[in-house]
């Protein structure tokens, strides 16, 4: 198609060394639907029987600022809104139909938006059938009477055929006769109403110069393409009312011709427009379709309905089919109803409807851009690849833009408003496509053979024009007689020359009777065993027939003992679904018991376990009660027992002075200068009373003596400037967890910091051991925890117990000497139990972990 604008001009490839093949263009035909509305606007308008042009229409304008346009698009033959579907079947779908009679493929697409009427062009409405069914009526109009027997043509799986003699094909049509089949309807099966008026096609079409001489057999078969995925429309799925199954996708193959078909599809031979068409109704049934905003009935999916035209010639005698599979012809016509393309934001689709959309979309552009690239190698010269494979449709049927058949497009509009930017998206892919060529499909010769049914409806018709009868030849083929005719009486040549033509002629005669006598007497012998043979072939033919009746009788036994097995089978498994039923009640109040009886246990359950929290709750509260009360009274009686150690230490370091010191008399002076005095003695003195017993610190042995340590102290870790820190001798410190440190070591140490109640930090020391794993590695098992903790002496309470006695002279005691409480305190912490590894600096607190 040609838009009226300048294009590039056309540069043909020039092949060195090869002849260039007769190529046609694609044919695309342009079909305007009318508008549902006589007061909507109109976009699309009909210049003549090949031009149509484009205008932008008013609400598009004001919407998207456009300008106002006008193009021409040219076809190949444009049909307007009043156009017939027998016009345009003469037109597009006709020489298809003839060239299908001849031998030759072709490809018919409808393509367009969706509610442009495809589907109304291909199938047609009741009254008024379409391409479809027309194209059904021109085949059997032209080769009805020279078809084949049912079953003489079979489909072997790999895209041919294969032809059986006469006893297979009786012995098969009488057991599909025996066995119905839904897939094989006969012809003489009542038409269903519902398509009855399609094909009531008023007139009569046939196709010319059908070879008589040949055999023919019609195969159907129906598929589609939904979401780039091929279907079998005539398969029949057994139903499963418990576990249906869904539909079955098929595989695209290549046969030994490179012909891509579609493998395990099902053919079904067909014997008249009829059945043809009710195979295609009952595939049309389960295609999908579905209801959206622009169409009720939008078809989601690409249908193809194959039809299939095999052709065998007859023997010389016109009587049998040759068996010989290298002399079929196989001449397929493919009619395809694209899927129309659509906006999403016009058909507001959701879910499904969006996917469905976007995969015809996705499709329909890669046929697009298979044409781009076709027509770009064929005008420039290029060779890129054609990227057939990246849909199921345009891989299908490369084969007719590689190879050659003839290839039609029928183009359909809807001239609404509304359509403008599918229909401007439309055209161009038209305009794009008929610049495409394909290879001129070559004519076949069907058979050089002895005509014989042909020959036979000439005899019966008689002698045609002037042919010569077989008596004129012969006597033609006798020398000719000289002039009889005497002049002169002393002639003597004349009649020796006719005695020796008449001898000659006599001698001729004689020799062709011995002839015909030689070639009669063979033609007996052959006759003859012409004869024999047939009688052999009968009686191999009746034995045949015999064994293949006594077959049948077996299997018709067989199969009435199956029929009694199966109502046996029939009647267990009733008696079994209803066992099944009574079980699955049972099951069912069962199981509402078991759930009834689950849902109390867990009633119990979690009152058990809320009666368990609060008990335990109770027991921790009581615990730490009584663990606190305990704590106080440790430490009351603790302190009263540090009282009156402290006064006995008092009173015995009294008692020394008094035995170790000279008695001198001296004046008394007051309490608070004579214990000034001390203090300034004390701490003036240069060391103890060497007579007193030095007091000796308490060293207690670590339990880890000897043991070898793995200090952890994170980095984290805060010093609290105490006087006391922890101190493990021999021990290896670390910031993070050491492998290598833990293979030396056998004790494990970590510091760890955290913030008390009373805002002081404590900290704790968690001990373990190491052991060795038997994968190589080290692990720490944890055996107790030590807390050390700082107290701040002004927070704590005192205590009148703690006050120091008095003496009995009403003077202070001298136990509140900063030197003797110093004394006493370290006396008092020496004799305390201190843990392992620790030099007197910390008083711990242990706790099992």
């Amino acid at each position: 198609m040609k838009a009226a604008r300048t294009k590039t001009p056309r540069k043909p490839p020039v092949k060195k060394g090869s002849q260039t093949s007769l190529k046609d263009p694609v044919g695309v035909y342009c079909r305007v639907r009318p508008l549902s509305l006589p007061e909507q606007e109109c976009c699309i308008e009909v210049i003549n029987n090949t031009t149509v042009q484009l205008h932008t229409p008013e609400g598009y304008r004001l919407n998207r600022n456009g300008d106002y346009k006008e193009t021409q698009y040219s076809f190949k033959q444009v049909f307007g809104t009043h156009t017939t579907q027998k016009e345009l079947f003469d037109v597009v779908a006709n020489p298809l139909v003839d060239d299908l009679i001849h031998g030759k493929n072709g490809l018919l697409f409808t393509y367009g938006v969706t509610g442009s009427g495809k589907t109304h062009t291909m199938t047609g409405s009741p009254g008024e059938g379409g391409l479809l069914p027309r194209c059904l009526h021109m085949l059997f109009n032209s080769v009805g009477s020279f078809q084949a027997k049912r079953y003489v043509f079979k489909s072997n799986d790999r895209n041919s055929m294969d032809i059986q003699c006469e006893v297979d094909a009786i012995l098969e049509r009488q057991k599909r006769e025996a066995i119905p089949n839904p897939k094989t309807p006969s012809s003489k099966r009542q038409v269903d109403p519902e398509f009855a008026d399609m094909i009531n096609v008023q007139e009569f079409c046939k196709a010319e110069e059908v070879d008589e001489d040949s055999v023919y057999g019609v195969f159907v078969s129906y598929i589609e393409i939904y979401n780039n995925y091929i279907y079998d429309l005539l398969e029949e799925v057994p139903f499963d009312p418990i576990k249906p199954k869904p539909p079955q996708s098929k595989l695209l193959r290549e046969d030994k011709n490179h012909n891509m078909y579609v493998a395990g599809c099902t053919e079904v031979e067909v014997k008249s427009t009829e059945e043809a068409f009710e195979v295609f109704w009952r595939g049309q049934k389960k295609r999908r379709i579905a209801n959206t905003h622009l169409n009720h009935e939008s078809s989601r999916s690409h249908s193809v309905f194959n039809i299939k035209l095999v052709q065998a010639p007859l023997d010389a005698d016109g009587d049998n089919v040759l068996q010989e599979k290298e002399q079929i012809t196989i001449s397929q016509l493919s009619l395809v109803d694209l899927a129309g393309s659509e906006r999403t934001n016009r058909t507001k689709a959701e879910g499904n409807r969006l996917r469905e959309a976007g995969n015809i979309n996705q499709s329909l552009m890669t046929l697009r851009t298979c044409m781009e690239v076709l027509r770009e190698n064929q005008t420039y010269g290029t060779n890129k690849m054609v990227p057939y494979r990246d849909s199921k449709l345009t891989h299908l049927f490369k084969n007719y833009f590689d190879g050659e058949g003839k290839v039609r497009l029928i183009v359909c509009v809807n001239p609404k408003a509304e359509d403008y930017e599918e229909s401007l998206q439309v055209m161009r892919f038209a305009e794009v496509t008929q610049e495409v060529e394909v290879a001129r499909p070559t004519d076949k010769a069907i058979c050089g053979l002895t005509p014989g049914r042909r020959y036979r409806n000439q005899a019966r018709a008689g002698p045609v024009g002037d042919e010569p009868l077989v008596s004129e030849v012969v006597l033609q083929s006798f020398p000719p007689l000289p002039s009889c005719e005497l002049l002169d009486v002393n002639d003597e040549q004349t009649l020796p020359r006719l005695i020796e033509a008449l001898e000659r002629r006599h001698h001729l005669r004689q020799m062709m009777i011995e002839e015909f006598n030689k070639q009669s007497i063979t033609f007996k012998a052959l006759l003859q065993e012409f004869d024999n043979a047939v009688l052999n072939k009968e009686n191999y033919i009746q034995g045949k027939l015999n064994e293949k009746e006594k077959m049948i009788s077996g299997q018709k036994m067989e199969i009435e003992r199956l029929e009694k097995k199966n109502k046996t089978l029939e009647y267990k498994v009733e008696i079994l679904e209803k066992t099944t039923t009574i079980y699955e009640e049972d099951k069912r109040n069962l199981q509402q018991e078991l759930e009834t009886q689950n849902q109390k246990l867990q009633r119990q359950f979690s009152d058990k376990r809320r009666l368990e929290a609060r008990l335990q709750g109770m027991v921790t509260e009581t615990t730490m009660k009584w663990e606190k009360e305990c704590e106080r009274r440790v430490a009351a009686k603790q302190l009263e027992m540090q009282n009156k150690l402290w006064v006995k230490d008092e009173k015995l370091k009294q008692l020394k002075a008094i035995v170790t010191e000279p008695k001198t008399e001296k004046p008394e002076r007051p309490s608070r200068e004579r214990d000034r005095e001390k203090v300034t003695q004390r701490s003036v003195s240069p060391s103890p009373v060497p007579n007193a017993p030095p007091i000796r610190l308490r060293h207690r042995r670590s339990r880890s003596a000897g043991d070898r340590w793995v200090d952890h102290k994170p980095a984290t870790n805060l010093q609290t400037e105490t006087v006391m820190q922890p101190h493990v001798p021999r021990a290896i410190t670390v910031s993070v967890a050491n492998e290598k440190a833990l293979a030396k070591c056998e004790k494990y140490m970590l510091t760890h910091q955290e913030l008390a109640s009373d805002g002081e930090i404590e900290t704790k020391l968690i001990k373990g051991d190491v052991y060795r794993t038997r994968g190589g590695g080290q692990s720490v098992q944890f055996t107790e925890i030590e807390t050390l903790k700082q107290e701040s002496p002004t927070s704590r309470k005192r205590r009148s117990s703690t006050a120091a006695p008095a003496q009995p002279d009403g003077t202070e005691s001298e136990w509140t000497d900063v030197e003797t409480r110093c004394s006493v305190a370290v006396e008092m912490r020496a004799g305390s139990q201190l843990g392992p590894g620790y030099q007197h600096h910390a008083q711990p607190k242990r706790k099992k972990p």
